[in-house]
């Protein structure tokens, strides 16, 4: 087992994320984060313990630079074939969707994919929808949450929605994005990133670059952040 399946494995138990019976619908990009789950998830069918089913869907939208060339295109489905794990493609307009007057940014893009992510779901009869946000993503988010709206939130490993019968959940929670990229680079997967002008340089890579700062990149440091979080000591807040 490697060290990222370990961490993986300590998240499913810890939050409770993969249960019996559960239809898990993966949301593939492409990029070194959700193609190194889907590996690990689909490795995780043969163990003992919760049997589960797994499906990624890949959002393909209009957005300038942020579309994969078909060779890629070629290659992530292979990957998925190899490991077993159908891999369905969706064309979204993220763009077309836009209302007059209102302009293109990463949060309406990410938002327009969670939707079809949630309404494929739904239709489909899956229950859980897995993501491959990280412990930085986390903790960049918790720093993001804290300076621009003061409070104290981030993205959880287990979110279980209210008015719809989907969970969504995070098992790299646990895991650095260093690590990720490591053992990515060492399989020699492709690696899709978002290169639209959108998200170049925006206010989340500042934020990730505070996070080094803050950590000296240190994976012991933002483990303690990540638990500081279910470790409140509310005598010593106002």
């Amino acid at each position: 087992m490697t060290g990222i399946e370990k961490a993986i494995a300590k998240a499913i138990y810890d939050y409770h994320l993969i249960e019996e019976g559960d239809r898990i619908l993966i949301g593939a990009s492409g990029g070194k984060d959700s193609t190194t789950l889907s590996w690990a998830l689909a490795r995780r069918l043969r163990w003992e313990g919760p049997r589960f089913t797994l499906q990624a869907l890949r959002i393909r939208t209009d957005v300038p630079g942020g579309a994969m060339p078909k060779e890629a295109e070629g290659a992530l489905e292979g990957l998925y074939a190899e490991w077993g794990v159908p891999l369905e493609t969706v064309d979204v307009p993220v763009i077309g969707r836009l209302k007059p007057g209102k302009e293109m940014n990463c949060y309406w893009c990410a938002t327009q994919r969670r939707t079809e992510l949630m309404r494929y779901a739904l239709a489909h009869g899956y229950n859980k929808i897995a993501l491959g946000h990280h412990l930085d993503d986390i903790l960049t988010t918790l720093l993001m949450n804290m300076v621009n709206k003061g409070e104290l939130s981030t993205m959880i490993p287990k979110l279980t929605y209210r008015k719809f019968p989907v969970t969504v959940i995070r098992p790299l929670a646990l895991v650095p994005e260093e690590s990720i990229r490591r053992f990515a680079a060492s399989q020699g997967w492709l690696n899709v990133t978002c290169s639209c002008s959108y998200g170049a340089e925006g206010e989340r890579k500042e934020f990730q670059r505070r996070l080094e700062v803050l950590t000296g990149g240190e994976l012991d440091a933002k483990l303690r952040m990540f638990h500081s979080l279910s470790r409140v000591n509310q005598e010593y807040l106002p």
